[in-house]
């Protein structure tokens, strides 16, 4: 695994407003902590999520990309960039692991952060079929797209955007996690953000309570003990 002193910059990839804060926003919190700069690029806008809604997926949009940054604000990201893929009908193509090679270029991180591509049967939540599809194409964007200057090679030649490598990436939502971070002193944060994503939580009685007992059942399950708090990554080394 990179070393501490080897994350500068970190690309987080998901599918929807949320998904990075309900898998990693206390991670984010602690790399802002240490100076490490954190993008977030999220494939679609939520358009398709809301509870109760009174918006079409246009205004939905607008909403949840409102809501995505004041999240990220919490943990202290301000740079979220959104790519306006359809919400619920993401599937793998070219077409977004160019998109997604395209970022990774351009921000030139050590680590990117992204889901799971395979379906958790432990746990089904984050097997959405977009979160999957998302994953699987981060990971070929990951390797061999961004890496490869033949690759797309219209990124160079057109947008001056040289290859890549991408060192690691950590895996969220996935049945067999191995590496746990402690984000106790950031759950705070990490709960604010949530909670900033009024049209999909906020009507959910006792939504911080859920929220803290999932994430201290990890760090009881990481070894953390009693009165903390973790979120959990499979590592993949790729550089």
């Amino acid at each position: 695994m990179l070393a501490d002193n080897e994350i500068n910059r970190v690309l987080v990839v998901t599918a929807h407003p949320d998904d990075a804060d309900f898998g990693a926003a206390g991670t984010v919190a602690l790399f802002g902590d240490r100076g490490v700069e954190v993008t977030y690029l999220l494939v679609t806008d939520g358009d398709a999520g809301g509870n109760e809604r009174t918006l079409d997926n246009t205004g939905m949009a607008e909403l949840r990309r409102a809501e995505q940054t004041a999240a990220a604000k919490a943990v202290g990201v301000t740079d979220v960039r959104f790519l306006g893929h359809a919400d619920g009908s993401v599937v793998p193509s070219l077409a977004l692991r160019k998109d997604i090679a395209r970022v990774i270029r351009q921000v030139r991180p050590d680590l990117v952060i992204t889901h799971h591509p395979d379906r958790n049967y432990q746990f089904v939540a984050p097997s959405h079929p977009d979160h999957r599809a998302v994953g699987g194409s981060t990971l070929d964007a990951v390797y061999p797209d961004a890496r490869n200057p033949y690759a797309f090679p219209e990124l160079v030649k057109d947008e001056g955007l040289d290859a890549w490598t991408v060192r690691e990436v950590w895996l969220m939502g996935g049945s067999t996690p191995n590496h746990w971070m402690d984000v106790t002193e950031a759950f705070d944060r990490k709960l604010a953000a949530l909670q900033s994503h009024v049209s999909q939580v906020g009507h959910v009685e006792g939504f911080a309570d859920f929220v803290k007992t999932r994430f201290a059942a990890w760090a009881e399950q990481a070894g953390f003990g009693e009165g903390h708090y973790a979120e959990g990554f499979q590592t993949v080394t790729t550089g």
